[in-house]
């Protein structure tokens, strides 16, 4: 019988091979982590959620994830983890348990998305078993953006693998190597927590002189100032004054800044004050402006 090699006109029912999906393990569901890891599960990635306060998984575990009892539980059967956590203690505690758990696996990415500093990335790399791969990837924006799926990325390290999952939370940039994302994110937390301070000094200024506060808010904010104006003054957002001093702290560690050093001054100072140590860096606007002391 002869072959018959003529192509087909009819329209192929085959479906394109569906994206394939990564068992991810969701470590810190603060106010940032916990609407990134929303998002990570409404893409349709298996989910398996871990914080310090368990309650705080419970909203996501309505939603469809699993909730693990230990970070080591939670790391388990991952393909991808990803840590959100306060600072480098926090993810030296969490990198002790599960390292152990690690070291058993292959082809595991771990995305370090915490606000930590390249010293504590490039510490967290050297203790990375074979197979592992780590990408430091902090995140720029606040809570509002975490939730819109719009946060800036900075990725260092081989970030291939992880960047489709990492595309339904921002946009991604590659900052070059490992510890690089970590490093720029200390440059922008410094700006913009630099920036917010001049801000409220500036606005303490105009208080001593007896100004119209609107007046003075509005004609800073049409200045260079613009954008650090509508960070002081923002209410649907939350930047707690505790990371706000970790944060500057990261930055006048690792060289003189006269400047910031000042900056950090106000922010500790918010994070001593019960009044606001866990509110919004808009708070530290009010209590520097409260706290001003007139000149002799």
């Amino acid at each position: 019988m002869e072959r018959n090699t003529e192509q087909s006109t009819e329209p192929s029912t085959e479906q394109p091979a569906p994206t394939p999906r990564q068992r991810v393990a969701f470590l810190g569901l603060g106010h940032m982590g916990a609407p990134m890891a929303g998002r990570v599960l409404a893409a349709g990635h298996p989910l398996t959620v871990w914080n310090r306060t368990a309650a705080k998984a419970e909203p996501l575990v309505a939603a469809g994830a699993r909730a693990a009892s230990t970070p080591a539980e939670a790391v388990r059967d991952a393909d991808v983890v990803l840590t959100m956590l306060a600072g480098p203690d926090a993810l030296r505690h969490v990198a002790d348990e599960i390292l152990p758990v690690l070291r058993e696996r292959d082809g595991v990415h771990w995305v370090e998305m915490s606000t930590v500093g390249p010293d504590a990335v490039r510490a967290l790399g050297e203790r990375m078993p074979d197979g592992v791969t780590l990408v430091d990837a902090p995140v720029a924006g606040s809570t509002d953006k975490a939730a819109a799926g719009r946060l800036g990325i900075l990725a260092g390290g081989d970030a291939t693998a992880v960047e489709p999952l990492l595309a339904h939370l921002g946009t991604v940039t590659r900052t070059g190597p490992l510890g690089s994302g970590a490093a720029l994110k200390v440059v922008v937390n410094t700006a913009v927590l630099g920036g917010v301070a001049l801000v409220a000094e500036s606005m303490a200024l105009a208080d001593a002189l007896g100004l119209d506060a609107e007046v003075a808010r509005g004609v800073l904010a049409q200045g260079p100032l613009g954008g650090a104006v509508a960070r002081a003054f923002a209410t649907d957002v939350h930047f707690g004054n505790g990371l706000a001093a970790k944060d500057v702290a990261l930055a006048t560690s690792t060289t003189w800044l006269p400047a910031m050093e000042a900056v950090r001054g106000h922010y500790e100072a918010a994070a001593a004050d019960p009044d606001v140590a866990d509110e919004d860096i808009a708070a530290a606007v009010t209590r520097i402006r409260r706290t001003r002391e007139p000149r002799a």
